[in-house]
This record gives structure tokens, sequence and C-alpha cells, in this order.
């Protein structure tokens, strides 16, 4: 645990979408995607396109409205362990694409291992791959502190074969990137 978190971050891959819309029927969901990036109406099942991820509360009115405080400004989480974020990814037979512009993937094998808990869960260096290339060239935003925080605790943690895949996969994307060093 590298800090206390305000919602709990779920990966679904883009061919399940509509099993996730009709999973969670009833739920409070809003997505947020290429079309409708800044979105605070419920997600009505349509098909997102990526980049995208859903804001999710419970069923209920009183959950309703902490998810549009969440995705309305001025954004103020509830912050009762009972907000999720569903992360939609591309996925391919054999790996999990991390950034379709650029082709670059991961074997499943590879991006995911099972937690203690026995739940299925991005490998360390995934996430610190999403930390350090989320946001990184854009004029709204970059550098989260919490992101930064999470990556230095994430690298050290990492054997090098998986710190010499970091490296080179933000490379790929960003050979600028002020991270890189940190990952050497």
């Amino acid at each position: 645990v590298t800090r206390e978190h305000g919602d709990i971050d779920i990966f679904v891959f883009e061919d399940d979408q509509r099993s996730l819309f009709d999973f969670l029927e009833g739920w409070n969901l809003v997505a947020h995607d290429e079309k409708e990036p800044q979105a605070t109406e419920p997600w009505t099942g349509r098909a997102l396109v990526l980049p995208a991820h859903i804001h999710a509360r419970e069923p209920g009115a009183a959950n309703a409205e902490l998810v549009r405080k969440w995705v309305t400004p001025p954004y103020s989480q509830a912050k009762d362990g009972r907000d999720f974020e569903l992360i939609i990814n591309e996925g391919t037979g054999s790996d999990w694409v991390l950034n379709a512009p650029s082709a670059l993937s991961i074997a499943w094998a590879d991006g995911v291992r099972e937690s203690p808990w026995g739940v299925p869960t991005a490998a360390p260096e995934v996430l610190a791959f999403f930390k350090a290339t989320a946001y990184f060239g854009q004029k709204r935003l970059w550098a989260r502190a919490h992101d930064i925080t999470d990556f230095d605790a994430l690298v050290p943690l990492l054997a090098p074969d998986r710190r010499r895949w970091l490296r080179d996969s933000i490379s790929a994307l960003h050979s600028d990137h002020p991270w890189l060093e940190k990952v050497s």
C-alpha cells in the first residue's frame, strides 16, 4: 500500500463493455471517453471510444448524488471506499494493449498477477507505466502528486527485467520523459 486511495480502480476490457453495463444494472454509472470526456449524465451503455473510464457507485439516489459530485467541478469524492473507477482497456487474444496508437502491449501472463486475495491484479510495472504516461504531455494536467508518490514507491520493488520493460515502454512513447532516470 503506497497511500490511502479515494476509489477502487478496476480494469475492464473493451469487448466486455456491454456485459459490464448489464452486470451493473441499476448502478450509478458516468462514463468518460473520447466522445464525452466531461460527461455528467448516466452512462446509457453506448459503446465507449478508448481511452475511457467509468465512475461507479451502487444503486440509490444518495449514491447518484455522490457520483454527480465526483464528476462535476469541484470534483469531490465521498472517500468512503465505495467509489469505483472502471478503466476500459483494449486487449487481443494474448496481449493487453497499453497504448493502441504505438501498438505497445504486454502479454497477459506478464501484465496480470494474482493478488494475495486471489484476485487478478495489474502487475506493478503496468501500474507504474500508467502513472508515468496517462497525463504526460497534456496541457491541462501532468504529474498528479499521488502518481509521483505511487511511481516512486513501485519502481524500487521491480525486478531488473521488469524495470527494463518499464523504461523501454515509457521511452517508446516519450523518449524525453523526466522519470526515465528513476527507472535506470
